[in-house]
């Protein structure tokens, strides 16, 4: 089982959280045939993987703008309990669970959180939300805005 959970951009406390019992691989981007979908500027359409083998799961990048553990560039790397990863320099950061969580047995998506005031959203430009329910963005007008995936 793996857990990723998006972290808030400044107080680094969890989003959203999504879970995986038994998947093979794991994708994460800006595209919508991703796992977890996260739009941002800084993530690629089809960013990282996380491949599950038989010694545990491995971090693949393949996003233009890189994927950092510590504020270091990785290629691939294992998945360690605990660890963060940055998508992009500056980009959103994903906290990884591996193994046994509190979460439910089921690989489960999180339901949608409610919309905050903006300015509790702070200035980043989007938030992700599970897949089948829809991306919180600004809009031209600083307003928040929707936008269904379904």
């Amino acid at each position: 089982m793996i857990t990723l959970t998006l972290l808030h951009p400044i107080q680094s406390v969890p989003v959203q959280s999504w879970c995986f019992e038994s998947e093979s691989v794991v994708r994460i981007g800006r595209s919508n045939d991703n796992d977890v979908i996260i739009y941002s500027a800084v993530v690629s359409r089809h960013h990282v993987e996380l491949w599950n083998h038989a010694n545990g799961w491995e971090i693949i990048n393949f996003g233009a703008n890189g994927t950092y553990v510590d504020d270091r560039p990785i290629a691939q790397v294992s998945a360690v309990d605990g660890m963060t990863i940055r998508l992009g320099n500056s980009g959103p950061k994903i906290r990884i669970r591996v193994g046994a969580t509190n979460q439910p047995s089921k690989a489960t998506k999180s339901p949608q959180r409610e919309l905050r005031q903006k300015d509790e959203v702070l200035n980043d430009k989007s938030t992700a939300w599970p897949r089948g329910v829809g991306i919180i963005e600004d809009d031209e007008h600083g307003e928040l805005t929707q936008n269904d995936l379904d």
